[in-house]
């Protein structure tokens, strides 16, 4: 582990953060900023609660059974009947660094501090992170837009001290175990607090900004595959000069062409040919950066969309503080 730190504030998290933080690159710590915000949302909760409102999630039952009071004594057996209830995710169990991101995705999510959680939720999911604590997740078992329930609750359960935990030799073992040896406590959880861990579409995201990390890395092998190609075939440079993608000034193109012209600008192959008295190269090479850009385009829109996702809140009820009325 370095000593870089990602600081989550639930505004800025980038998919390079989640990439460090998944492969253990970097440590996480919770910006001194985002604290007012979760305190002030959870203001909220405890006032609901101890003016026995009703609010869904908070003091009633879920689905079919929402309009089921729950008594105050029973408010955080409810939470633990949530996670247990929603433990049900199949399939092969998802890889540490899949977990790691979406862990990190959850705490963010829940940073941005319109979930209401008890800022010792958020305490757990850092210490979890920062001491390699790893829970054992099947991969199978999101409902898509309406949440990764399942697999966040086989997140939750390790808050709690219970499943399973990965052990860096691909052991898993009881949590309560590790927790214990590790002198470690389990989260209590309180009002809302598993609806705020599990309702949300983290693990759908970590996938996602795994996906977006990857295919950066492989657009750019792709520009340097297509200029050793050039230097094979000895084409000419022409096509991809700067004035001919500014008449047409799509970005994705213009930025291939930018990225060729570099990785050749001192290729003696290309030297050795400038003057050749071939017409034209092959149409794949001369509109490779039409092409090439076309995808670039496309992830770019991917990127913009995996930002905003990473910085969104995704729980159901949402709560808005209101600055003149704390709590």
């Amino acid at each position: 582990m370095t000593n870089n730190t990602v600081h989550v504030d639930g505004a800025t998290l980038t998919v390079t953060d989640v990439m460090m933080v998944a492969h253990r690159r970097s440590t996480v710590a919770v910006s001194e900023d985002a604290w007012p915000n979760i305190h002030a949302a959870r203001a909220v909760v405890e006032r609901i609660v101890a003016n026995n409102e009703t609010v869904y999630g908070i003091n009633t039952g879920f689905g079919a059974l929402v309009h089921q009071r729950i008594s105050p004594d029973d408010l955080a057996q409810l939470q633990i009947n949530l996670i247990r209830s929603h433990a049900t995710a199949i399939g092969p169990a998802m890889s540490v660094p899949e977990v790691r991101a979406m862990t990190l995705i959850r705490l963010n999510s829940l940073c941005k501090g319109h979930s209401g959680v008890n800022p010792n939720a958020i305490r757990q999911l850092v210490l979890f992170l920062n001491e390699g604590l790893h829970p054992e997740v099947p991969r199978i078992g999101s409902l898509g837009a309406s949440g990764d329930l399942a697999p966040l609750s086989h997140l939750a359960l390790a808050l709690i001290g219970e499943g399973r935990l990965i052990g860096d030799d691909g052991v898993t073992r009881p949590t309560k175990d590790v927790l214990f040896e590790r002198g470690i406590l389990p989260l209590d959880l309180t009002a809302k607090d598993g609806l705020s861990l599990i309702n949300g579409t983290s693990q759908m995201s970590a996938y996602m900004a795994t996906s977006v990390a990857r295919l950066s890395e492989l657009l750019l092998l792709a520009d340097v595959v297509l200029a050793m190609s050039m230097e094979a075939r000895q084409c000419s440079l022409a096509p991809f000069r700067a004035e001919v993608h500014d008449v047409r000034p799509h970005q994705g193109q213009q930025k291939v062409a930018q990225r060729v012209r570099f990785i050749l600008q001192d290729s003696p192959i290309m030297a050795d040919h400038a003057d050749c008295d071939r017409v034209q190269d092959p149409y794949s090479f001369r509109c490779a950066p039409q092409v090439h850009g076309a995808v670039y385009e496309s992830f770019l829109d991917l990127q913009r969309t995996i930002d905003v996702e990473l910085n969104s809140t995704t729980d159901n009820p949402l709560i808005f503080p209101s600055p003149d009325r704390p709590g």
